[in-house]
């Protein structure tokens, strides 16, 4: 399986090839704030990709981001064509970043997904970093 990812062109998209120290250095948007962790940035391109299928137009929103949620999900794709994740991991993903949330590692009927999100997390973590995505 393969994310389908479709071609944006944003002043905020970061390129595939390379590392960028911090993308938006140059933006003519202004500074951007980069994300905390990987959890905030992957809930935060999850609510943006359900923004786009709903139609809505991006006014901006009060904090800019130094990238597109396309980068992030090419940094996610990149973990699964490396098989450093798996399809479990990505469906666990999917389902709980639509709920806007993660699983509980407390509760026994969320266990497996928590471990499984937690895993993706820590993988997706390294890529985002080195491309100024997460702090």
């Amino acid at each position: 399986m393969s994310f389908s990812l479709p071609q944006v062109h944003s002043p905020h998209s970061i390129p595939d090839s390379g590392v960028i120290d911090h993308p938006c250095t140059s933006c003519p948007l202004g500074p951007c704030e980069p994300f905390r962790d990987a959890e905030q940035a992957w809930l935060w391109t999850c609510n943006a990709l359900r923004a786009r299928r709903e139609g809505v137009r991006s006014e901006g929103g009060s904090v800019r981001r130094p990238c597109d949620p396309d980068d992030v999900l090419r940094a996610l794709d990149r973990l699964y064509r490396n098989r450093r994740i798996d399809l479990g991991h990505a469906r666990v993903l999917r389902r709980w970043g639509d709920r806007q949330m993660a699983p509980d590692l407390k509760r026994a009927n969320e266990h497996t997904a928590a471990v499984l999100w937690q895993e993706a997390m820590e993988r997706l973590d390294w890529p985002l970093r080195t491309k100024g995505i997460v702090q």
